[in-house]
């Protein structure tokens, strides 16, 4: 080697040291400046937000902009957790009925990401036959984490014909479902059933005692209706769920289904009370008609506060008085609720309920599903199907991010403001300790 070859190499090692030196930005994603609420961690504060590697790296009150790849200015907005809405119906499909693999379901990530929603669990859409067709068509196509509740009904949510038929619910089969996809699973499911007899009830309580999994109800209608004290202080165990809590008759009618506030007196009745106080959980559930002002606001001024706020999400609800998680945040913010509550009830409160304490926080090796909203002031409304309420503040979504990544960003808050690209495998659960 001649001296011009030796001065060409020592000047490219040179170079090649001077580039490893510089090491690369230890952040994907710096958020800065906003007001984070962190139920788990108890974080109600403005604080920076750091995420490495789809995971949450660092939360502390300054973080340097500049060790960031992209920057959030969230200055004047709130971070929490990515939202967690345990009822949904995402069996998108066109060969079956009702929210089955039919059309009046949803396609996950297109009504997930502009709400701020990272995980989702289906609420009995499919059940313990056609649960591996979800899983393909719908769990393992989503960016969104999709999980579910098992219908103790076989075919699942597909319409009257099968969600009567005894016949159809099994419990060892479903329960055996669920211990084959425990990744997947989170209990089990009965709903819309009409008729006055606990066989159903029972069948899907043994499904849970089989498999260790909570159940979540939609009671049908029954003449007279089952009382709801033997459901929740007989049949549930602690961390058992009754959906759509705020709807029932709302009346003194015996027929049809009970209702959890006395319409006489305005008051949570006692045994709902002593029901929440064991552990059973109250899940909004709202749906297209699924809820009352005359449930909701005498328990919310009561101090009566849900669990757990879910959208029931379907092609009827989201055009309805529904819409999506931040308008039924608001709206239980407008019925009196404080922000962190309905945060909580969006976040940790139902990452506990589906046995998932690794969702719903912003602790630091947490995967980095975040949410960040606008609480928007002025004069809103909000409606059911039996009234309206007013309402001075609205969340707005501004930006989602899932698993590290930013998959949707309203108002383009992030510098560089680079387009999100599709991950090429879903997200896998990390393994139990």
């Amino acid at each position: 080697m001649n001296q011009k070859h030796l001065f060409i190499f020592a000047l490219l090692f040179s170079v090649y040291l001077s580039v490893q030196a510089q090491s690369p930005k230890p952040y994907n994603i710096v958020i800065k400046g906003g007001h984070v609420i962190d139920p788990k961690n108890n974080i109600n504060t403005v604080m920076d937000v750091a995420i490495k590697d789809g995971k949450v790296a660092m939360i502390a009150k300054n973080i340097n902009a500049s060790e960031g790849v992209q920057v959030v200015n969230a200055k004047g907005m709130y971070v929490t957790p990515g939202l967690i809405d345990i009822h949904v119906h995402f069996f998108w499909g066109h060969d079956g009925n009702a929210y089955m693999n039919a059309p009046a379901s949803l396609p996950a990530d297109g009504f997930t990401f502009p709400a701020g929603v990272t995980t989702v669990v289906d609420a009995g859409s499919p059940g313990w036959k056609t649960f591996e067709l979800y899983k393909k068509q719908t769990i393992e196509k989503s960016q969104t984490r999709v999980l579910a509740f098992l219908n103790i009904v076989g075919q699942g949510m597909a319409g009257g014909k099968y969600e009567n038929d005894i016949n159809e619910m099994d419990s060892q089969k479903a329960a055996e479902m669920a211990k084959k996809y425990p990744n997947d699973i989170v209990g089990f499911k009965l709903a819309h059933f009409n008729g006055r007899t606990w066989v159903p009830t029972d069948r899907l309580m043994e499904a849970g005692r089989l498999a260790n999994l909570p159940v979540i109800v939609d009671f049908g209608g029954a003449t007279p209706f089952l009382p709801l004290d033997s459901l929740f202080n007989v049949k549930f165990r602690p961390g058992d769920i009754y959906t759509h809590a705020f709807g029932g008759n709302g009346s003194t009618s015996p027929n049809g289904r009970e209702s959890i506030v006395d319409v006489t007196t305005n008051k949570v009745k006692p045994y709902v009370i002593k029901a929440q106080n064991r552990g059973v959980i109250f899940d909004v559930g709202f749906g297209g008609s699924s809820f009352l002002f005359n449930q909701g606001s005498p328990a919310i001024k009561s101090g009566f506060y849900p669990n757990s706020i879910s959208t029931d999400l379907h092609t009827g609800s989201m055009n309805n008085a529904m819409k999506n998680m931040p308008n039924i945040m608001s709206l239980f913010m407008a019925m009196g609720m404080d922000l962190q509550s309905v945060i909580k009830a969006s976040t940790w409160n139902p990452a506990q309920e589906i046995k998932r304490p690794e969702l719903g926080n912003l602790s630091v090796g947490a995967d980095a599903d975040v949410a960040i909203f606008t609480l928007r002031e002025g004069n809103f409304g909000f409606y059911a199907r039996d009234g309206k309420i007013a309402g001075k503040n609205r969340l707005e979504t501004e930006m989602t991010i899932r698993g590290g990544r930013i998959v949707y960003n309203l108002n383009a808050i992030a510098e560089p403001n680079l387009l999100p690209s599709a991950p090429r495998t879903r997200p896998a659960r990390p393994a139990a300790n």
